[in-house]
């Protein structure tokens, strides 16, 4: 009997001890563009087995951490059964987005900006114009999945507030201002803590 061959994920990562040497932090850093020079770098950059990475802590798996906001107000949802990452089940979120895998690699120009667009489209319907930057990066080695894993997160302005699921373990969508969400932090997954206090802050 022949087996039939699975295709496994490849996502993109960094090691870990790169990302200590350009200078290592806990929680957020505004500082984007001196991480990302060197982050994105293909010299540094490679894709392994996905499943592989989950577990082990050499390597940074590199996720853009998108969050939407119109007139002060801020996406968020909570995450139902579904695929997605099961160790944040049942968390409320304000970032949109997951891992650049090596099929974004043959797309022209940036594979991860083809990776943010790739998994946006996959989680929702952005159905309003935008302007978008990036704003920092989040490092949260506190938690299981966050050893594993360098958010970067972007801002999208929308021109009026129409973000819809597409993606039906994406639930209770709505915005509010970053200081109504954080009356509920402890609903939040931690990376969404750090992005809603970095929010407030800069206001």
């Amino acid at each position: 009997m022949t087996a039939i061959a699975t295709t496994v994920e490849q996502v993109l990562v960094v090691p870990t001890l790169l990302f200590h040497e350009v200078g290592y932090f806990q929680g957020f850093s505004p500082n984007a563009d001196r991480y990302l020079k060197t982050l994105l770098d293909p010299a540094y950059t490679s894709y392994r087995p996905r499943d592989e990475m989950e577990q082990d802590p050499s390597f940074k798996q590199l996720i853009p951490y998108c969050v939407f906001r119109c007139g002060g107000e801020i996406f968020s949802y909570r995450r139902d059964k579904g695929q997605g990452e099961s160790r944040l089940l049942g968390k409320r979120s304000v970032g949109i987005g997951g891992h650049i895998s090596s099929i974004d690699e043959n797309a022209e120009g940036s594979s991860y900006l083809e990776g943010m667009r790739r998994e946006i489209e996959e989680e929702v319907f952005l159905e309003s114009g935008y302007r978008h930057r990036c704003v920092g990066l989040i490092n949260d080695d506190l938690t299981e999945v966050g050893k594993v894993h360098l958010g970067i997160v972007h801002i999208f302005e929308l021109d009026a507030p129409q973000v819809r699921p597409r993606e039906q373990s994406i639930i209770q969508t709505g915005f509010a201002t970053p200081t109504e969400l954080a009356r509920d932090r402890d609903q939040f997954e931690t990376w969404s803590q750090i992005c809603l206090d970095y929010l407030i802050a800069a206001v």
